[in-house]
């Protein structure tokens, strides 16, 4: 069976996001004063084949730790969508 699912991953939130800081000044420099603060992610959409929804979590979860986010930086959440 293939399973959709959804990996986001965020800096840390005790991190500076230099990315976030430099949209927040974007917006400020376009009069778009009432943003407070913006955090700045990757949002990855995989197709897994597996047996089960479980095993594809699993699968998802081991692409997120060894490729797609970096622990040290970075936390991710994974959401299965039908």
């Amino acid at each position: 069976m293939v399973y959709n699912v959804q990996i986001k991953v965020m800096p840390l939130k005790d991190l500076l996001d230099p990315q976030g800081k430099a949209v927040l000044g974007g917006l400020k420099n376009l009069g778009i004063t009432q943003v407070e603060d913006v955090r700045v992610g990757k949002h990855i959409t995989l197709q897994i084949h597996a047996a089960s929804e479980e095993a594809a979590k699993q699968i998802a979860d081991e692409t997120a730790k060894k490729l797609l986010a970096n622990p040290v930086m970075e936390f991710y959440e994974i959401e299965m969508v039908n």
